[in-house]
């Protein structure tokens, strides 16, 4: 920044002249380093300059400064004219965004003239043009598979819940793994988040509205706290409009995320926290694109101040990829909208730049934080790498950088069009300066599994990988010698996008659930469950012989799987239940029921 500046250090240098070197030399360098400390420092604005696909309700990001040392902003639309709008201030004090007081016209040339030394700006100036929106995508209905003899669950004491029939094919994962987290997309009978023991168990189950689909459910940290977080929204033609929730360790909401500058929505395809708080989201933006009828469907990453709502960071493919990429280069292709991107997933890689998964490209790229620019591109017909046997993906899914720079990913390969004999998750490993791609290892399933679409891998602690086969309703577990040690499915035809192992311990807000059944010769049987416990190991059934009388304990018993029945001899008009923790602490008691 000193060299755009340099008056006073060349002026000290040049009354220096006549002096020994050396402190020649050092002046200088003091000189320099005053100067650059004192030049202001470089801001990356988003729409970044020479955009050509903003939204009309951009706002316009300034990130690396304080927002009250942004001043005075010019913004003239070429057809809107001159906008009025404020300064609002993003939570981390490194940042803020011009809120304009109306949107930008359709198809327009936006010039912002600031005082700031402005990335890839001209002296602080730089322009950016708004895309044709195409308008709003109407949701597809819901599908639900069928469910068969045994393909829902079913609970005395919570028939509100009735989750999708999970059965365990292989249980040979070590235990303390984690609990396994996932969210069935087509019923049989309800959508939802579920969380699950490693026995395939029911932990927790929240059902979405009818007609709406959960995605991408997990645990993530939020400052220092575990909170869950999924996707929840409409769906069509494989993107979607929602927006993303965050859960503490008491199942109660504390935040939801939603894609900025006048997007529809968050799409369904990723949701990732980051250490500062921060969040980020793909969106679509459905574009007008001339000599076609359909909306061309542009993908965005955008990053978003969790607290504030504001955008921190935006980029999007249609600025960045050429058209040329994409394996559906024209229009002409089945469906009512034109899907060049599909971008399916974001990861941070260690030098803070992004990288992303784009399905219909069959490619990753790199993308530099600051500026937008694609840094590299994996895959596709314009590979910046060399490409080593079995690298090669079709339709990939959930592109993740590991601690030593290899990157985890699931390669669908089943198309439409079918390009590969089986899907399978990957890992690959990266020489950024001979610019070649190794095959580290695959995993395949036993059988084959084939998925036309989602899918998604993670890599656990000691090296084993967690694999969620997406179309496919099974979740697998191969450890480090990529030999499988757990497998799982649903017992119907349903799927979650995602599947992952972690752990999660929370105590829910709500009190213990039950439903008694009388039977014969003063048999009866109590029903105890308590939705999202995860610190139950039995329960304790108590009587009463009137609404007004003393309870008294019958019996106590292990815990067992979601619903735990609790046969007693009694004729007691009043029974309730207490969920029993370690060392047999009382951890809550249910509501009386006669």
């Amino acid at each position: 920044m000193a060299e755009r500046n340099p008056a006073r250090a060349d002026g000290l240098c040049v009354l220096m002249r006549r002096r020994p070197c050396s402190l020649v030399a050092i002046v200088c360098a003091v000189a320099s380093l005053a100067a650059a400390s004192s030049a202001p420092a470089a801001v990356s604005v988003f729409p970044s300059p020479g955009t050509r696909y903003a939204e009309p309700g951009t706002q316009i990001t300034f990130r690396g400064i304080a927002a009250n040392r942004i001043g005075s902003i010019s913004v003239v639309g070429s057809r809107s004219g001159a906008h009025s709008g404020h300064i609002a201030a993003d939570s981390d004090g490194n940042g803020g965004s011009f809120l304009p007081d109306h949107p930008f016209d359709a198809s327009e040339t936006v010039t912002v003239t600031t005082s700031l030394d402005v990335v890839d700006g001209s002296r602080g100036d730089w322009q950016f043009s708004v895309a044709t929106p195409a308008g709003g995508i109407k949701p597809s209905p819901v599908a639900h598979v069928p469910a068969g003899a045994h393909g829902v669950q079913h609970f005395h004491s919570r028939p509100d819940l009735q989750p999708s029939s999970v059965e365990v094919l292989k249980r040979g994962a070590p235990p303390g793994r984690g609990d396994i987290f996932v969210a069935p997309q087509y019923g049989p009978s309800q959508d939802g988040p579920m969380l699950l023991d490693t026995s395939g168990n029911l932990i927790w189950f929240h059902p979405v509205p009818k007609g709406q689909l959960a995605t991408d459910f997990r645990t993530q940290m939020l400052g220092n706290q575990p909170v869950l977080t999924w996707w929840q929204g409409y769906m069509n033609n494989g993107s979607g409009r929602g927006e993303d929730v965050i859960f503490n360790r008491n199942y109660q909401q504390i935040a939801v995320v939603k894609a900025g500058n006048g997007l529809q929505g968050a799409d369904l395809h990723e949701f990732l926290l980051t250490p500062r708080g921060d969040a980020y989201i793909v969106a679509v933006a459905p574009t007008r694109w001339p000599g076609t009828g359909k909306p061309l469907m542009n993908s965005v990453v955008q990053e978003i101040d969790i607290k504030t709502g504001l955008v921190l960071f935006e980029w999007d493919a249609l600025d960045h990829v050429p058209l040329s990429e994409s394996f559906f280069k024209t229009p002409h292709t089945p469906g009512h909208v034109w899907d060049p991107y599909h971008l399916n997933s974001i990861t941070v890689d260690h030098d803070g730049n992004l990288i992303v998964s784009m399905r219909n490209t069959w490619a990753a790229y790199k993308i530099n934080q600051g500026t937008g620019r694609v840094m590299w591109t994996l895959g596709s017909g314009k590979s910046s790498f060399k490409m080593g046997p079995g690298t090669r993906t079709a339709f990939q899914h959930n592109v993740v950088v590991q601690a030593n720079g290899d990157l985890t990913l699931f390669d669908d390969g089943a198309g439409p069009p079918k390009k590969e004999p089986q899907s399978r998750a990957l890992m690959i490993s990266l020489n950024n300066k001979a610019m070649t791609a190794t095959l580290v290892r695959q995993y395949e399933h036993r059988p084959a599994l084939s998925s036309a679409y989602e899918g998604g891998a993670e890599l656990l602690p000691g090296g084993d990988l967690f694999v969620g086969w997406g179309q496919q309703p099974y979740f697998t577990e191969f450890n480090s010698k990529g030999q499988i040690d757990f497998d799982a499915r649903f017992t119907t035809g349903t799927d979650s996008y995602r599947a992952y192992r972690l752990h999660w311990a929370a105590q829910p807000p709500t009190l213990p659930a039950l439903a008694v059944s009388r039977g014969a010769h003063g048999l009866t049987t109590v029903y105890a469950s308590w939705n999202g416990a995860t610190d139950v190991t039995a329960y304790r059934v108590l009587a009463a012989s009137s609404p007004t009388g003393r309870f008294a304990p019958l019996r106590i018993i292990r815990k067992h799987g979601f619903e735990t029945a609790l046969p007693v001899k009694s004729t007691a008009a009043d029974f309730e239940v207490q969920a029993l923790g370690q060392k047999a602490k009382v951890l809550a008691a249910s509501k009386p029921i006669s």
